[in-house]
């Protein structure tokens, strides 16, 4: 078997990464370490990806898909969804089993297609740099990413014919990539900030063990929504100036997209920049308007800080999961290029009383820590590395009166598995449907479907004479297989959930 590398799949930017010759190396990426996580279809048709795709994005917005990691493993009528639809600009549809499709330039990809063009073009790099064919790949995820989404990305690889061999959480990787072959006895806290998912984990490293104590995190909280902040901004002093309204205008609205997410990058080294971008509309006389403002550190705080407020409340949250305090902790790692904003890292300084660590790159950790993931798992590897996971996020049934039973609290240590006994509530009743979800809420409507699992082929009986014991069964990346057997006839049925998705998703 060939050589195994890291891949950090991102909402922004993807990042890849081996380990080689002893050494750790970030592939490099035509002149870049980083990929934008973009695709697109150009006037001719043809599939553009990364670099190409962003180059074209201006001229071409409603044919280029960026931010779609936030949309995959998602039915199309969840609340998260319809978050998510309002605030991009191309076309999305729900296809005959409620999953999201993104229609463009009349070719519909489904958001595993999307995943797995990235995955391609990262694997593409991959074998130019190493000069040999790579068939497996350790590929990372948010930590808050539910069973679906995880699901959704090793079925992307298989599109590809790409085994991914492990998925691992984006902070743990960051840890691998801060405490590897180090010796360390410390508790480490990871604050991963990327593009479009925020992301906290507590981790007791023990040398060669890295454990998970605790995490949390937010799928809807990252760069675009610091850069949105500032396209409402630039938008709302344009209209108040020249009474146009750029909103409705997707190339406008394009260019101001770009020019935000280069001033917030421009304003972590400096306190004022000039937001310019020349000829964005016509007034009613078609005159040509420019947008011309300065834009300085003080509005960006001003515009973001509940943003960052908002972080730190799950940060409260995950030290309270896993019983310290803020003094406890040994060290800070800041992950993911939002993380660079001074008012990120003089929140984070002054919330623990202590600077963050500065031994690993923001935008490298994470496809650094898979690498070291991937080497560990390669057939003559020297390293070995032991992992300690956690359930993110809460996994269990929904009761007939929408109550939520929790099988798996989150921060669950995985692998783990639970048994229940289920039985029939009518006299002859043929089949069970559990319905399973994830979240956090009582109320279990309120919760992400993962998938239906249905028992059939039971023996007529009086209700509640047959019964059915089920086994959860969590393996170590936090994917659900569910086994149910008959206790009296010995039938047996198991499913692992939504794994091709192409079970019909519940509607909420």
């Amino acid at each position: 078997m060939g050589r195994i590398i890291g891949i950090d799949l991102g909402t922004t930017y993807s990042c890849a990464a081996v380990y080689l010759n002893g050494k750790l190396q970030v592939i490099p990426c035509k002149g870049s370490n980083t990929v934008p996580s973009m695709v697109a279809i150009d006037e001719k048709g043809r599939e553009l990806v990364g670099h190409d795709a962003k180059r074209q994005a201006v001229i071409n917005p409603l044919n280029t898909i960026h931010g779609s990691k936030r949309l995959i493993g998602r039915n199309y009528q969840a609340k998260t969804t319809e978050v998510i639809r309002r605030h991009y600009r191309y076309e999305m549809k729900e296809d005959t089993r409620g999953n999201v499709l993104i229609h463009m330039a009349e070719k519909d990809l489904t958001l595993t297609d999307v995943a797995a063009m990235i995955l391609d073009r990262m694997r593409d790099y991959a074998q130019e740099f190493l000069q040999e064919k790579i068939d497996r790949a350790v590929v990372t995820v948010p930590a808050y990413f539910n069973d679906r989404q995880r699901q959704s990305v090793k079925q992307a690889g298989k599109k590809i014919e790409l085994d991914v061999v492990r998925i691992i959480n984006e902070p743990t990787a960051a840890a691998l990539a801060y405490g590897f072959n180090k010796g360390l006895n410390e508790k480490v806290l990871i604050y991963d900030m990327g593009g479009g998912t925020f992301d906290v984990s507590l981790l007791a490293i023990r040398d060669k063990v890295f454990e998970v104590l605790a995490t949390g995190g937010n799928t809807f909280l990252g760069g675009v929504d610091f850069d949105d902040r500032i396209i409402s901004f630039v938008a709302k002093k344009f209209k108040d100036q020249h009474g146009t309204d750029l909103t409705s205008d997707a190339i406008a609205i394009q260019r101001i997209r770009d020019a935000a997410e280069k001033a917030r990058i421009d304003l972590s080294t400096v306190e004022e920049v000039a937001f310019s971008i020349p000829y964005i509309a016509v007034d009613g006389e078609g005159q040509p308007l420019s947008i011309d403002m300065k834009l300085n550190r003080a509005i960006l705080n001003g515009l973001t800080k509940d943003l960052v407020d908002k972080s730190f409340r799950i940060v409260d949250q995950v030290l309270a999961d896993a019983k310290l305090q803020p003094k406890d902790v040994d060290h800070l790692l800041l992950v993911g290029g939002v993380t660079r904003m001074p008012l990120v890292t003089e929140r984070v300084k002054a919330y623990f009383g202590r600077p963050p660590a500065k031994s690993v790159n923001p935008d490298e950790a994470v496809a650094l820590g898979a690498a070291i993931m991937a080497y560990s798992l390669e057939e003559n590897s020297d390293v070995s590395i032991t992992l300690l996971d956690v359930v993110p996020i809460s996994i269990g049934i929904a009761l007939p009166n929408y109550k939520f039973l929790k099988i798996f609290e989150r921060n669950t240590p995985v692998p783990n598995y639970k048994s229940k006994i289920f039985t029939t509530y009518k006299d002859n009743q043929s089949q069970i449907q559990v319905q399973i979800r994830q979240g956090e809420a009582e109320n279990a409507l309120n919760n992400e479907i993962l998938g239906n699992f249905v028992f059939t082929g039971i023996r007529p009986a009086p209700k509640g004479v047959p019964k059915i014991e089920a086994i959860f069964h969590l393996d170590p990346e936090g994917i659900l297989t569910v086994t149910a057997r008959d206790k009296d006839t010995g039938t047996q049925h198991e499913t692992i959930i939504n794994l091709k998705g192409d079970a019909a998703p519940v509607q909420e």
